[in-house]
């Protein structure tokens, strides 16, 4: 979803969950991964094929 390009507030409602959630989810992801921001996270699920090529 960030490889997409969502903010929180979709995430969330795609996700069914509230937006403090889907903030921590990206925190953890953040925390996980080698990306200092949403964008090099978008990349790395480009890279990974995780991100689709619609």
């Amino acid at each position: 979803m960030i490889g997409r390009g969502l903010n929180n507030q979709e995430v969330a409602a795609e996700l069914f969950t509230s937006p403090d959630t889907a903030r921590t989810y990206v925190s953890r992801l953040l925390a996980k991964l080698p990306a200092r921001d949403r964008a090099q996270l978008a990349v790395i699920a480009y890279e990974s094929g995780l991100a689709g090529q619609d």
